[in-house]
């Protein structure tokens, strides 16, 4: 592990999906696509790096990971490099918009999660979409995943999750893809256990930590982000699901 430790490298490397998700619901979405080995694939914010390793692993597909945390890109190193695929992934420590301007257009974009997306500091939904649309080729997939609400929040809970990004509803979600040009093939709501699993795996493998390492110089820190988390979803967490579409760029 990197000896920079923050709370996300401490609490995704314990995870199998830095989302409250699972890999086989990944995978469910990816097979929808139909994409045959060989197709190009872009994971944004790739964190702990596991769903780009699977993209390679299960699909064969040639993946450009992106994570601009030093951090989780030295996790994401290491489990690309363990990988059987490996010669299939290149990992990039950077902002995606610099890498977005570089790439050709994509088969399949990943971005579940991710804050920034786009690499431009957009943060409406509807905005993201129209910015990556532009990074597909004709026909291309994007899987999009993030926090929706389940209904208007009050404006404290809003101003606290919307610290980083802005969400919207499901109806909202889907409404926003299609008017970026998107075709909305698949759309499902995490069930209430992915939820406390992700939560709950992430908030007790900070607290392990900091019981192991009360001195260190990133503990403050460390139990600063963990505070916050837990305190944003006990304020805030029945306005709240995890949402994951799977949008298609039309073909010309």
């Amino acid at each position: 592990m990197s000896s920079s430790v923050n709370y996300h490298c401490l609490a995704y490397a314990e995870l199998d999906v830095c989302n409250p998700l699972d890999m086989a619901t990944i995978d469910a979405a990816v097979l929808r696509t139909g994409l045959k080995p060989g197709a190009r694939a872009l994971d944004i914010g790739t964190g702990n790096g596991a769903v780009a390793v699977r993209l390679a692993e299960a699909f064969g597909l040639a993946v450009t990971a992106v994570e601009l945390d030093p951090a989780m890109a030295d996790i994401a190193r290491g489990r690309i490099a363990a990988s059987s695929a490996a010669d299939r992934i290149r990992l990039y420590q950077a902002r995606s918009g610099t890498v977005l301007a570089d790439l050709e257009p994509q088969d399949l974009i990943v971005a579940t999660g991710t804050t920034d997306p786009a690499g431009d500091g957009r943060l409406e939904p509807a905005a993201i979409f129209t910015a990556l649309s532009n990074h597909l080729k004709p026909g291309g997939w994007l899987l999009w995943g993030d926090l929706i609400w389940t209904g208007e929040p009050p404006e404290p809970v809003r101003q606290i999750f919307e610290l980083t990004n802005r969400f919207t509803s499901d109806a909202g979600t889907r409404s926003d893809a299609r008017a970026a040009g998107f075709e909305v093939v698949h759309a499902e709501i995490s069930p209430q256990a992915a939820m406390d699993h992700y939560l709950g795996t992430a908030d007790s493998a900070a607290r392990a930590w900091l019981a192991d390492h009360p001195d260190a110089p990133e503990a403050a820190a460390v139990r600063t982000s963990a505070d916050r988390v837990r305190m944003m979803f006990e304020f805030g967490g029945d306005h709240v699901d995890f949402g994951l579409y799977l949008l298609r760029r039309p073909p010309v």
